[in-house]
């Protein structure tokens, strides 16, 4: 397929034509024979780049798939996911990274790069095969026992001493378990107290953030804050940044817009980990994505089965569906966060922070064609019986949300055409 995309207002400024060869790279004038895409009226943006995102495959299909997680994130604007390692079996070892990949392949709508596990079955004992899942097909290079911690000091210190070899990073979920153990499930405070949920106070992320930023200074290697959810986490990694320190940090849409408060009804869909935190946080989160303290915006996508989190708050499953929507909350929360950063939190930096070198690139002559077309202007209601996922989680259901994305381009073909799935097919090498 080639394409010519007409009128595109390029990271909402100038009005540009871009034009797209048959091998799904950005040329200088119009192939012969090619489609036209009208995108009057349509912000260009580099195609989205998703940090962190749960596909579950394998072993709960009965919740997500690749492939309807890969459509669910084209349906989003993405054209590359990472499929964090929290699967049944864990993405522990070079062969189970290896056969994720290629089930992204052969789904053929966005680039799925596998996350490797710190430690073998994510038990924070032993580390999993991070140089075989790096030196595998699939070139893993971010690692994580998302869902986990891990929480032994020596175990991270070996982690971030392995991957500096290589230029690998560790994703670490932060999460003391000694102050926020696996029932905790709402921010402690005096609604926690009200509501007798069990309190995650922010300390036992900071604490976890604190430690984690002087092991990356004394190894020298790179550590990466998955979720970041309070003020203080925002400091910690302020402060590590103006010391030079290789860190870097993720938030979620979800965290940039949702309070506590949400969790008065009792409703399951807002149990999250880490638990949505006061507006305090979510204004700290705000400001620290704006003067880049906090480097990406990451969906923690995280689909789960209606009898997974139908249950009473405290026994349902943590997480909430953001690959669909993650957009449109971030124009939501920020709406006057400039298409440039948008662009920058949402692709460029994600794709740098992962080393997809074709992801995040400027949509220029001699680049991979990987492109998001945005209806700025649209107001969309949220209708999660409406959503690709296998899963109905959905915190946004009914709430009306900021631009749409129209067309989807992954690698010069055509994912997402008028907001609707496109035909696409698996890629040949």
């Amino acid at each position: 397929m080639s394409l010519v995309i007409k009128g595109a207002s390029l990271l909402g400024e100038e009005t540009v034509d871009l034009f797209v060869d048959d091998t799904g790279t950005f040329v200088d004038a119009a192939p012969a024979g090619a489609e036209t895409v009208d995108a009057s009226g349509l912000v260009a943006l580099p195609g989205l780049v998703d940090l962190h995102t749960h596909l579950r495959e394998p072993g709960r299909e009965d919740a997500e798939t690749i492939l309807t997680g890969s459509q669910a994130a084209a349906l989003g604007g993405y054209t590359a996911v990472l499929a964090m390692a929290n699967t049944s079996p864990v993405t522990d070892t070079a062969e189970a990274a290896t056969r994720v990949w290629e089930l992204g392949r052969e789904a053929g709508l966005v680039h799925v790069q596998p996350v490797g596990a710190v430690t073998r079955g994510l038990a924070g004992e032993e580390l999993a095969e991070l140089g075989l899942m790096h030196r595998s097909r699939a070139r893993v290079t971010v690692f994580s026992d998302d869902g986990k911690c891990v929480h032994d000091a020596r175990v991270m210190r070996r982690a971030l001493e392995y991957v500096k070899a290589f230029g690998g990073v560790v994703s670490q979920h932060s999460q003391d378990p000694s102050l926020a153990g696996p029932a905790a499930c709402c921010h402690e405070g005096e609604l926690s107290g009200r509501l007798g949920l069990p309190g995650w106070p922010g300390i036992a992320e900071e604490v976890v953030v604190a430690r984690d930023v002087m092991l990356a200074r004394h190894t020298g290697s790179r550590v990466h804050v998955a979720h970041v959810s309070t003020a203080g986490s925002v400091e910690v990694i302020r402060w590590a940044k103006a010391q030079g320190i290789s860190v870097t940090a993720e938030v979620t849409p979800h965290h940039l817009l949702l309070t506590t408060d949400l969790l008065t009804g009792y409703d399951p869909t807002y149990k999250v980990n880490p638990p949505l935190r006061p507006q305090e946080d979510v204004a700290a989160l705000r400001a620290a994505l704006l003067d880049g303290t906090i480097d990406a915006v990451a969906t923690d996508h995280a689909p789960h089965a209606r009898h997974d989190k139908e249950h009473a708050f405290v026994d349902a499953a943590f997480g909430m569906l953001g690959l669909e929507t993650a957009l449109g909350v971030v124009r939501t929360a920020l709406p006057d966060l400039s298409w440039a950063d948008v662009a920058r939190v949402m692709s460029v930096a994600p794709a740098r922070i992962a080393g997809l070198a074709g992801q995040g690139q400027p949509l220029a002559p001699g680049n991979p064609a990987h492109v998001v077309l945005v209806d700025p202007d649209a107001t969309v209601t949220v209708d999660r019986d409406a959503s690709a996922s296998l899963s109905r989680n959905n915190p946004w259901h009914g709430r009306a949300l900021t631009s749409q994305v129209v067309h989807t381009v992954y690698a010069g073909r055509l994912t997402v055409r008028d907001g609707a799935l496109a035909q696409a097919g698996a890629l040949s090498s």
